[in-house]
């Protein structure tokens, strides 16, 4: 009985995914000045992620909501740690943002679809000898005014920690002097219970996992989904991108180390 729900969020969410994308073509046709038509394509991607959300079956608490307020008219970095495809459409969900995603994700079954056609920013994370060129091309899109999310965390992860970051991309920030705002994302419940070990290879994609065996896996659950929005670390010329990366790290993993710390208390 479980394979018939199962199949019908598939057609629903297939039914999302068409809207998208009939959207995203519309635009493309329209809008030809390059930067109107990323500011529709993210709101599109924006739309979208709500209605995912909806569909996927999560509830979504933000906190310090306030630094959103704060940071409401001004371009900036927004870096979180990144454990499952879900976190596209939560991050995507609550403001318009331009995502820096892996040139491999943009293959990935839907999410890959939106990534193309939503205004995302690529990276290839296995050819150093372009990452000059994604610099300059992702700190032109910053100084054009575009909030833009970076997720650097290593892969590896399976929900239990928040591995460490590349710095690499945060020099996005330093020759743009745009600001960086940390957030931590945090799985809370699947079907009212905690994510724990016998139920976090729901939720969280590792490294070997078959995708459409994962999407599968996601379908047909309710969870509660909670984003820490913390406060912006301010640009400094005089700290180089490492430095910029370790702290923002160190703000991201100790704010989920106390949450998890809260619930085994």
């Amino acid at each position: 009985m479980m394979w018939i729900v199962k199949l019908f969020h598939s057609i629903w969410q297939m039914i999302l995914l068409w809207s998208f994308i009939c959207r995203s073509y519309f635009i493309r046709l329209f809008a030809k000045n390059p930067i109107k038509r990323r500011w529709l394509e993210i709101k599109n991607t924006t739309n979208a992620s709500r209605k995912f959300l909806r569909a996927f079956h999560i509830k979504l608490k933000v906190k310090n909501q306030e630094v959103l307020q704060k940071m409401k008219d001004k371009n900036y970095l927004l870096v979180a740690n990144h454990s499952s495809l879900l976190d596209i459409f939560l991050l995507g969900a609550v403001d318009n943002y331009v995502f820096i995603t892996s040139t491999e994700m943009s293959d990935t079954p839907i999410i890959g679809k939106i990534i193309r056609l939503g205004g995302c920013l690529y990276t290839d994370r296995k050819n150093k000898f372009s990452l000059p060129q994604e610099i300059k091309r992702f700190t032109d899109i910053l100084g054009k005014g575009f909030k833009v999310v970076l997720f650097p965390e290593k892969p590896g992860t399976d929900g239990t920690k928040v591995n460490e970051f590349r710095p690499s991309l945060f020099q996005t920030a330093i020759d743009s002097a745009s600001n960086v705002v940390p957030v931590c994302i945090r799985y809370l419940k699947l079907d009212g219970k905690p994510i724990n070990s016998k139920n976090r290879f729901v939720v969280f994609w590792t490294k070997g996992v078959n995708y459409l065996k994962y999407y599968w896996n996601l379908l047909a659950h309710k969870m509660e989904v909670e984003i820490n929005f913390l406060e912006p670390i301010e640009f400094d010329p005089n700290r180089d991108r490492a430095e910029l990366c370790q702290l923002t790290y160190e703000k991201v993993s100790k704010t989920f180390e106390n949450y998890k710390n809260l619930a085994t208390n």
